[in-house]
């Protein structure tokens, strides 16, 4: 049976969608082309799938009050969740298999420039 979300589950639900939006366009100005947003598979979701030259980056993003949370808020089980969201992935994009695959993050904090940090856990895809 669905259930409508409550308005906590709809406000962080508004709030991750635009988290995604700014990180998506950060990296479109550092030079990215996003090739998927919330790609769900295999019980994971990479946030933003962005692809720059020979280098794919499976992007998650991170929202918190301090950007040091936002951080921290990337756990051992969700880099193994993305991991199985990776490969599934890649078994549907096999023009990727070649390039360069990485795990970045966007971090998010109110005030604060978003900080874009390139592989920011080790990719754990065989």
């Amino acid at each position: 049976m669905n259930r409508a979300p409550t308005s906590r589950q709809a406000k962080a639900q508004r709030t991750g969608l635009r988290a995604e939006a700014l990180a998506a366009l950060v990296l479109v100005l550092k030079g990215y082309r996003i090739v998927a947003r919330r790609y769900a598979a295999a019980g994971g979701e990479i946030d933003l799938i962005a692809r720059r030259g020979d280098t794919v980056a499976f992007v998650e993003v991170k929202a918190r009050a301090q950007l040091e949370d936002a951080h921290a808020a990337i756990s051992q089980q969700k880099a193994a969740r993305m991991a199985r969201c990776v490969r599934h992935w890649l078994a549907r994009n096999p023009w990727a298999a070649g390039l360069t695959l990485r795990c970045d993050a966007v971090f998010l904090a109110p005030r604060r420039l978003p900080r874009h940090v390139p592989a920011v856990l080790s990719l754990a895809i065989d």
